[in-house]
């Protein structure tokens, strides 16, 4: 559940008319930018919108009437700017890269002019016999260019923020620079001024001269310095999820009906279109392959490499590679209906988010820039009367430039931006902060059994036929039934009866029982012996109960007609998962519809502690609700229709990629790949991202706390202040981005 979904939304956008709008907003610097941009927006009626420091981008969700033109006018209203957020990645791509070029051209020019006027600074303050005649113009000449034309970014945010009444970090630096620069140009048209008193290299260091030209100087060419880095930073924290984004085919080959092959945009595919995948080109959208064979590489999707085969009736996913063959797709979904689409989706409605703790952040924020403000007035009149007008001047420049409200709103979305890259690479799928901050406190899973710690690929092992059937006929009627059923016990008996099978009629399924139908006037039912009695075949059921083998009975109008032996093989990765996991101190426990042998016998192999068997959907939510009730923080691992109210209950769910639409649409996890050690990679991921945040934000906040009273206390150099600063957001965004090297082997 997102933040939109939480907040009272109005009626109207509460509609199934409802929209949701992604605007790239441009000028914010700090939390307070954010905070500021939020408030707008959601003044708005019909309007809930989130906004993120790390991608500079706002999620809105409003009513019909309300247009983008408004969505965007409002925020260029509160000093920003505002643009629908463009469909091609590549674009957002190069505007960055823009905006870094220019930074670091004022950062290179500011810092050029810079490093002579500070040497020259620390020589004349720390031997005073070395000043010669106009060195104070010197400086000047120094630094004119760099507080303004260097500084100019800042300057313009702050006055654009001023208009609209706001203050942000840039209205920090701001008035510190220029209130550094104008004390300095008195100074300096005021001789005699300056201490003519040697004080040494420490005091120098420490403490200042009444011209404060290089601190000025040293403000700006930090600041450029910080968000060079901070820009670059984003940009690597967000390539794993642009890598994902611009993976997509730009153009497909699709057969037309001469047989020949015409090349168009990928934009104009259409469901079961038939297009041509030649070895090396990607897959332009999910479909079944209706001819040939390769290996496809799935690593875009499931973070693994490694390659696996596909042919006739296989599905292939968008966005992945054809290695070595040639096949023709038939395609089952385009544009927004795709896997690809809809990982995207996930990571764009993750970003739309804010842990708990953020929003405390926030909140701070949007007080944190008013206060400084006030503590540098206090600072300057405090010291004015005690000390004079130097050291009134000195303080409250510093007190200005050493508040940093930016690492308070970097701290956490841009922890999240790398976890959700890196997710992606592993193939893990987080829907927002509120699954993340779940994970903290999981201390059992409950796991799925087929599909989820089996593979799921069953087969029919044996067939008993009761008197006056016969194999084939009780196959044909049982894969006919079955074949409108997405279970993976229907899979395995579809797959032994063969393809040429007749029509079912008046289908229905019952969720964690089986199936029933008519194939050719004949009523069939198909499901574990719960659903249907076994009568004459209840040796063969115990029997195959006992080898550990799922149990599907089939009867045919009334009567007991067959018994199928179902087989299915436990994932290779399975048993190392749950150590793992027994290792991180959490409990496991199979929760499973098939019968308590065949559970018992997969469980003692794997290793998992708790066996549930028999259990029915809706017991698998009694069975979540038990342990929780307990006191255990429950997460749930399922694929199947069956898990969808488990998943949903549970505190939290984890679906595999490769399961149902409604087991991931329930769950707060999508885990794309097969092996199960997505499960630990998962969880373990999103624990150290909570570490991650949680550290980013002790000293976010640490750091003002401790650093605003030492620059009121007339101990603290601006320069020193200003690189500081600067240090706070380079170590909140270098922290988060360890998290690219989570899991790395």
């Amino acid at each position: 559940m997102t933040d939109l979904d939480q907040a009272p939304a109005p009626a109207a956008a509460q509609s199934e008319q409802a929209r949701r709008t992604f605007l790239d907003v441009g000028g914010m610097t700090c939390a307070a930018c954010v905070g500021r941009v939020e408030r707008k927006l959601n003044k708005l009626d019909g309007v809930r919108a989130v906004v993120n420091l790390a991608t500079r981008t706002a999620t809105v969700e409003h009513a019909p009437t309300v247009t983008v033109e408004q969505l965007t006018g409002t925020v260029e209203a509160a000093g920003y700017t505002a643009a629908p957020k463009s469909p091609n990645p590549r674009r957002a791509i190069l505007a960055e890269e823009r905006e870094r070029r220019d930074v670091l051209r004022r950062l290179i020019v500011s810092l050029v002019l810079f490093v002579p006027a500070a040497d020259l600074s620390i020589v004349l303050a720390t031997i005073p016999s070395t000043r010669f005649p106009g060195w104070q113009w010197v400086l000047l000449a120094l630094s004119l260019p760099v507080v303004t034309w260097g500084a100019w970014p800042l300057h313009k945010r702050a006055f654009l923020g001023a208009r609209h009444g706001a203050a942000t970090m840039d209205t920090l630096v701001s008035v510190g620079i220029i209130s550094a620069t104008a004390w300095s140009v008195v100074t300096v048209l005021t001789p005699g001024r300056e201490r003519p008193d040697p004080h040494g290299f420490w005091n120098a260091i420490i403490q200042s001269d009444p011209i404060y030209l290089e601190v000025a100087m040293g403000v700006t060419v930090f600041v450029l310095a910080g968000r060079y880095f901070e820009a670059s930073a984003r940009a690597k924290a967000a390539s794993a999820l642009r890598e994902l984004a611009t993976r997509g085919a730009r153009e497909v080959s699709v057969l037309v009906r001469d047989g020949s092959e015409l090349r168009i945009p990928v934009g104009e595919l259409r469901e079961e279109q038939l297009f041509v995948v030649r070895p090396g080109e990607t897959i332009a959208t999910d479909g079944i392959v209706e001819s040939g064979s390769a290996f496809v590489d799935n690593s875009a999707m499931t973070g693994e490499s490694r390659p696996v085969p596909a042919g006739p009736g296989e599905k292939v996913v968008g966005g992945t590679v054809c290695q070595d063959g040639r096949l023709t797709v038939r395609a089952t979904a385009v544009g927004e209906d795709t896997t690809f689409a809809a990982m995207l989706r996930l990571v764009e409605d993750a970003q739309a988010t804010k842990a708990r703790m953020q929003r405390l952040a926030d909140r701070v924020s949007a007080v944190f820039v008013p206060c400084v403000f006030a503590i540098a007035a206090l600072t300057f009149v405090g010291w004015l009367i005690g000390s004079g007008i130097d050291s009134a001047v000195k303080s409250a420049i510093a007190v200005l430039v050493i508040a940093c409200p930016c690492a308070l709103g970097l701290a956490t979305p841009v922890a999240f931006m790398v976890a959700s890259g890196r997710g992606a690479q592993l193939g893990v799928y987080v829907r927002g902060h509120q699954a993340l901050e779940a994970t903290e406190t999981i201390d059992t899973v409950v796991f799925d059994k087929t599909g989820t710690v089996t593979t799921g690929v069953l087969s029919v092992a044996a067939v008993s036929v009761a008197p006056g059937f016969t194999e084939d006929a009780v196959l044909r009627l049982a894969g006919a039934v079955e074949s409108a059923s997405e279970h993976a016990v229907a899979r395995a008996v579809v797959a032994r009866a063969g393809s040429d099978l007749p029509a079912v009629e008046d289908f229905r399924a019952v969720p964690g029982l089986g199936a029933t139908g008519t194939v050719d006037g004949a009523a069939v039912r198909v499901g574990s012996p719960r659903f249907v009695e076994p009568g004459v075949l209840s040796a063969a059921v115990a029997a195959a109960a006992g080898s550990g083998r799922t149990v599907a009975v089939v009867e045919v109008d009334g009567a007991v007609a067959a018994v199928l032996e179902v087989a299915d093989t436990i994932k290779a990765d399975a048993a190392d998962a749950v150590a793992r996991l027994h290792e991180a101190g959490i409990r496991t426990v199979l929760l499973t519809g098939d019968n308590t042998a065949a559970a018992a016998k997969v469980a003692a192999l794997v290793g998992i502690d708790d066996v549930r068997a028999d259990v029915l959907p809706d017991g698998k939510v009694a069975a979540v609700r038990e342990l929780q009730e307990s006191g255990l923080r429950v997460a749930m691992v399922g694929d199947g229709v069956n898990d969808g109210p488990a998943l949903a209950a549970a505190d939290l769910g984890l679906a595999m990629g490769t399961g149902t639409d409604v087991a991931q649409s329930a769950a707060d996890v999508v885990l794309m790949r097969e092996e199960l050690s997505a499960v630990p990679d998962a969880l373990g991921l999103a624990r150290a991202t909570l570490k991650t945040i949680k550290t980013n934000l002790v000293w976010a906040f640490g750091y003002n706390v401790a650093a605003i009273p030492v620059a009121v206390a007339g101990l603290l150099n601006p320069l020193i202040g200003a690189a500081a600063m600067a240090f706070s957001s380079f170590f909140v965004v270098w922290n988060s981005l360890r998290l690219r090297r989570f899991g790395a082997r």
